[in-house]
């Protein structure tokens, strides 16, 4: 038992002392609180498993609320997306809630608040409000309406609600502690006029809560037993207990706010508003661009929801922040994908290979393996003929010992098809080679059981049948940025560091299966890389991302 204790992540063992000072079971409750104002990142694939895994573990249901406060930003697109990518990683959520379902109520907390002298109306401008603030060395100032009448603030307060003053007039605020070291308890803003039309209530309300008011209130409200979030909010923790005083009834799960580390992740961005930049300057073809750190963008490179969640697992749940190498979570995709993903034939850099021996016209199907790390993967059929297309690297015209590909007067064997031996080549007017000529022993054929197809040779290449073969282009992606933190400099914009070569198109043959393979799947160019067919493929142009290379010199601890 002592043993089982010491494998607890500090959020688990929370959880287990809560548990064993009469917590109860069913009374655990967690959220994944988003706000609808872009899409994931990779950044929240932390907090998504950190919530739904603990609910997994402690049989718990996890909500998933949208903290939709601020109708500036927010828009249905991102909550389609939001929820389409909690599924998409395999999480099931138990109820779909908004922090807008609780405006009336919050509004009611409010007004209460106000009557029990904890809250007033300022009218100064926010900046104003925030110059007062000064600083945790200096004591703030306290606004001149501070100690305005109840029946003041309570009157204007309802005036502000029904739209009677200009958008940033006036403001709800707590009345705290002004000379308080943590400055979010000077008097924050609890309420602000703006006159924008919200996603879901319309024109209803003229006023929005805060998102410190409104983000606790709603965990009371749903009795989420602990509130998780990232470290940025640990200095708001004492205003989220602060609030939750105001209102907490005994006998009810009074919530636990508590924190963990965010991850930063390599040649990545996880800033919502760093990436609204690139979608809108163009720097990216949209949210779901592969380049991008989102999880629609992750998802069409090719990623699989099980590599996501063993880079979080990898990861681990810590206090401190760090920086994650971007290979780690390469590892983690490339370890997944050699699991499941089917083994093809393509070919990226083409050269011409005719077996002078073959006969003309002649054609056969060959039956070659889906996936040997799978038992049941079974097989399939593809087509050999006289004229194939093979990687350009793969032959040489003079090569040393250690070169196990093709070479002029050097056999390999063409992967579950015969043993060639390159005889000659032909060349253009640049001495660029154009074919290579080459002769087969027929009686070497894979699988057949003959002597001379069990006769060794060193080297194995992919191939495609010309005739046969797809046209498709393959998109080659690198890393967005050319440095690890493109956004550590403070004087310097982060978009200076976008690499001009992230991405480069490559016209490639594949053999004729890939035609069927659906939108997603993933797929083993063989002894190329993991590719997976992408949403732009049309009937005439098959369009396929490198979703990550095939060899890997990342050494996990």
């Amino acid at each position: 038992m002592e043993e089982e204790k010491k494998s607890l992540n500090f959020i688990e063992q929370i959880i287990e002392d809560d548990l064993a000072n009469g917590l109860k079971n069913d009374q655990i409750r967690f959220r994944f609180p988003p706000e609808p104002n872009g899409y994931l990142h990779v950044g929240h694939t932390k907090a998504i498993c950190i919530n739904f895994g603990l609910g997994e573990k402690y049989n718990a249901p996890v909500n998933l609320r949208f903290d939709d406060t601020n109708p500036e930003k927010e828009e249905q697109e991102f909550v389609d997306s939001i929820m389409k990518d909690v599924e998409w990683l395999g999480f099931k959520w138990d109820k779909v809630l908004y922090a807008s379902d609780y405006f009336q109520q919050l509004y009611d907390w409010a007004v209460q608040l106000i009557k029990d002298k904890k809250a007033y109306v300022d009218e100064q401008p926010s900046q104003t409000i925030t110059e007062q603030r000064k600083n945790p060395a200096e004591p703030g100032v306290e606004s001149p309406f501070r100690n305005r009448p109840v029946e003041e603030s309570l009157d204007l307060f309802e005036r502000m609600k029904n739209g009677e003053f200009e958008s940033g007039s006036m403001s709800l605020r707590a009345k705290i502690d002004m000379v308080s070291p943590n400055m979010n308890m000077r008097d924050p803003v609890m309420y602000r006029i703006l006159n924008k039309p919200h996603h879901r209530t319309g024109t209803d309300w003229k006023i929005y809560p805060m998102y410190d008011w409104a983000h606790g209130e709603s965990d009371y409200i749903e009795q989420i037993s602990h509130s998780l979030c990232s470290l940025e909010f640990e200095n708001h923790r004492p205003l989220y207990n602060w609030y939750l005083d105001q209102v907490y009834e005994e006998g009810r799960v009074k919530n636990k706010q508590r924190e963990f580390a965010r991850m930063n992740v390599s040649y990545m961005i996880t800033s919502k508003r760093k990436l609204q930049r690139l979608v809108a300057e163009n720097a990216v073809t949209g949210w779901d661009d592969p380049r991008m750190p989102t999880i629609s963008g992750m998802r069409r490179k090719g990623f699989t929801p099980t590599s996501i969640r063993n880079f979080i697992d990898k990861v681990g749940v810590a206090k401190r922040e760090n920086l994650i190498e971007i290979q780690l979570l390469d590892f983690c995709v490339r370890e997944d994908l050699n699991k499941v993903a089917k083994r093809v034939m393509a070919v990226v850099d083409p050269v011409k290979l005719v077996i002078e021996n073959y006969p003309e016209g002649n054609e056969e199907w060959l039956e070659t393996e889906n996936n040997p790390e799978q038992e049941n993967a079974g097989t399939r059929q593809v087509p050999f003929s006289r004229e194939l297309y093979i990687e350009r690297e793969d032959f040489k015209e003079e090569a040393n010992n250690k070169f196990f590909r093709l070479k002029l007067g050097g056999e390999v064997r063409l992967k579950s098809a015969y043993i060639i031996k390159a005889e000659r080549v032909e060349k253009d007017e640049n001495g660029e080679i154009t074919t290579i000529y080459a002769s087969y022993d027929e009686k070497s054929k894979s699988g057949s059981g003959t002597e001379e197809s069990l006769r060794k040779v060193k080297g194995t290449l992919h191939w495609v049948s010309a005739k046969h073969a797809l046209p498709v282009d393959v998109r080659i992606y690198n890393h967005l940025f050319t440095v690890e933190q493109p956004d550590a400099e403070k004087d310097v914009d982060f978009l200076n560091f976008i690499n001009p070569e992230s991405v480069s198109t490559i016209k490639g043959f594949a053999e004729p299966s890939l035609k069927d393979v659906a939108v997603g799947e993933p797929l083993q160019f063989q002894r190329i890389g993991y590719f997976t067919k992408d949403q732009d493929s049309t009937d005439t142009t098959l369009v396929f991302n490198r979703t990550v290379t095939l060899k890997d010199s990342y050494k996990p601890e």
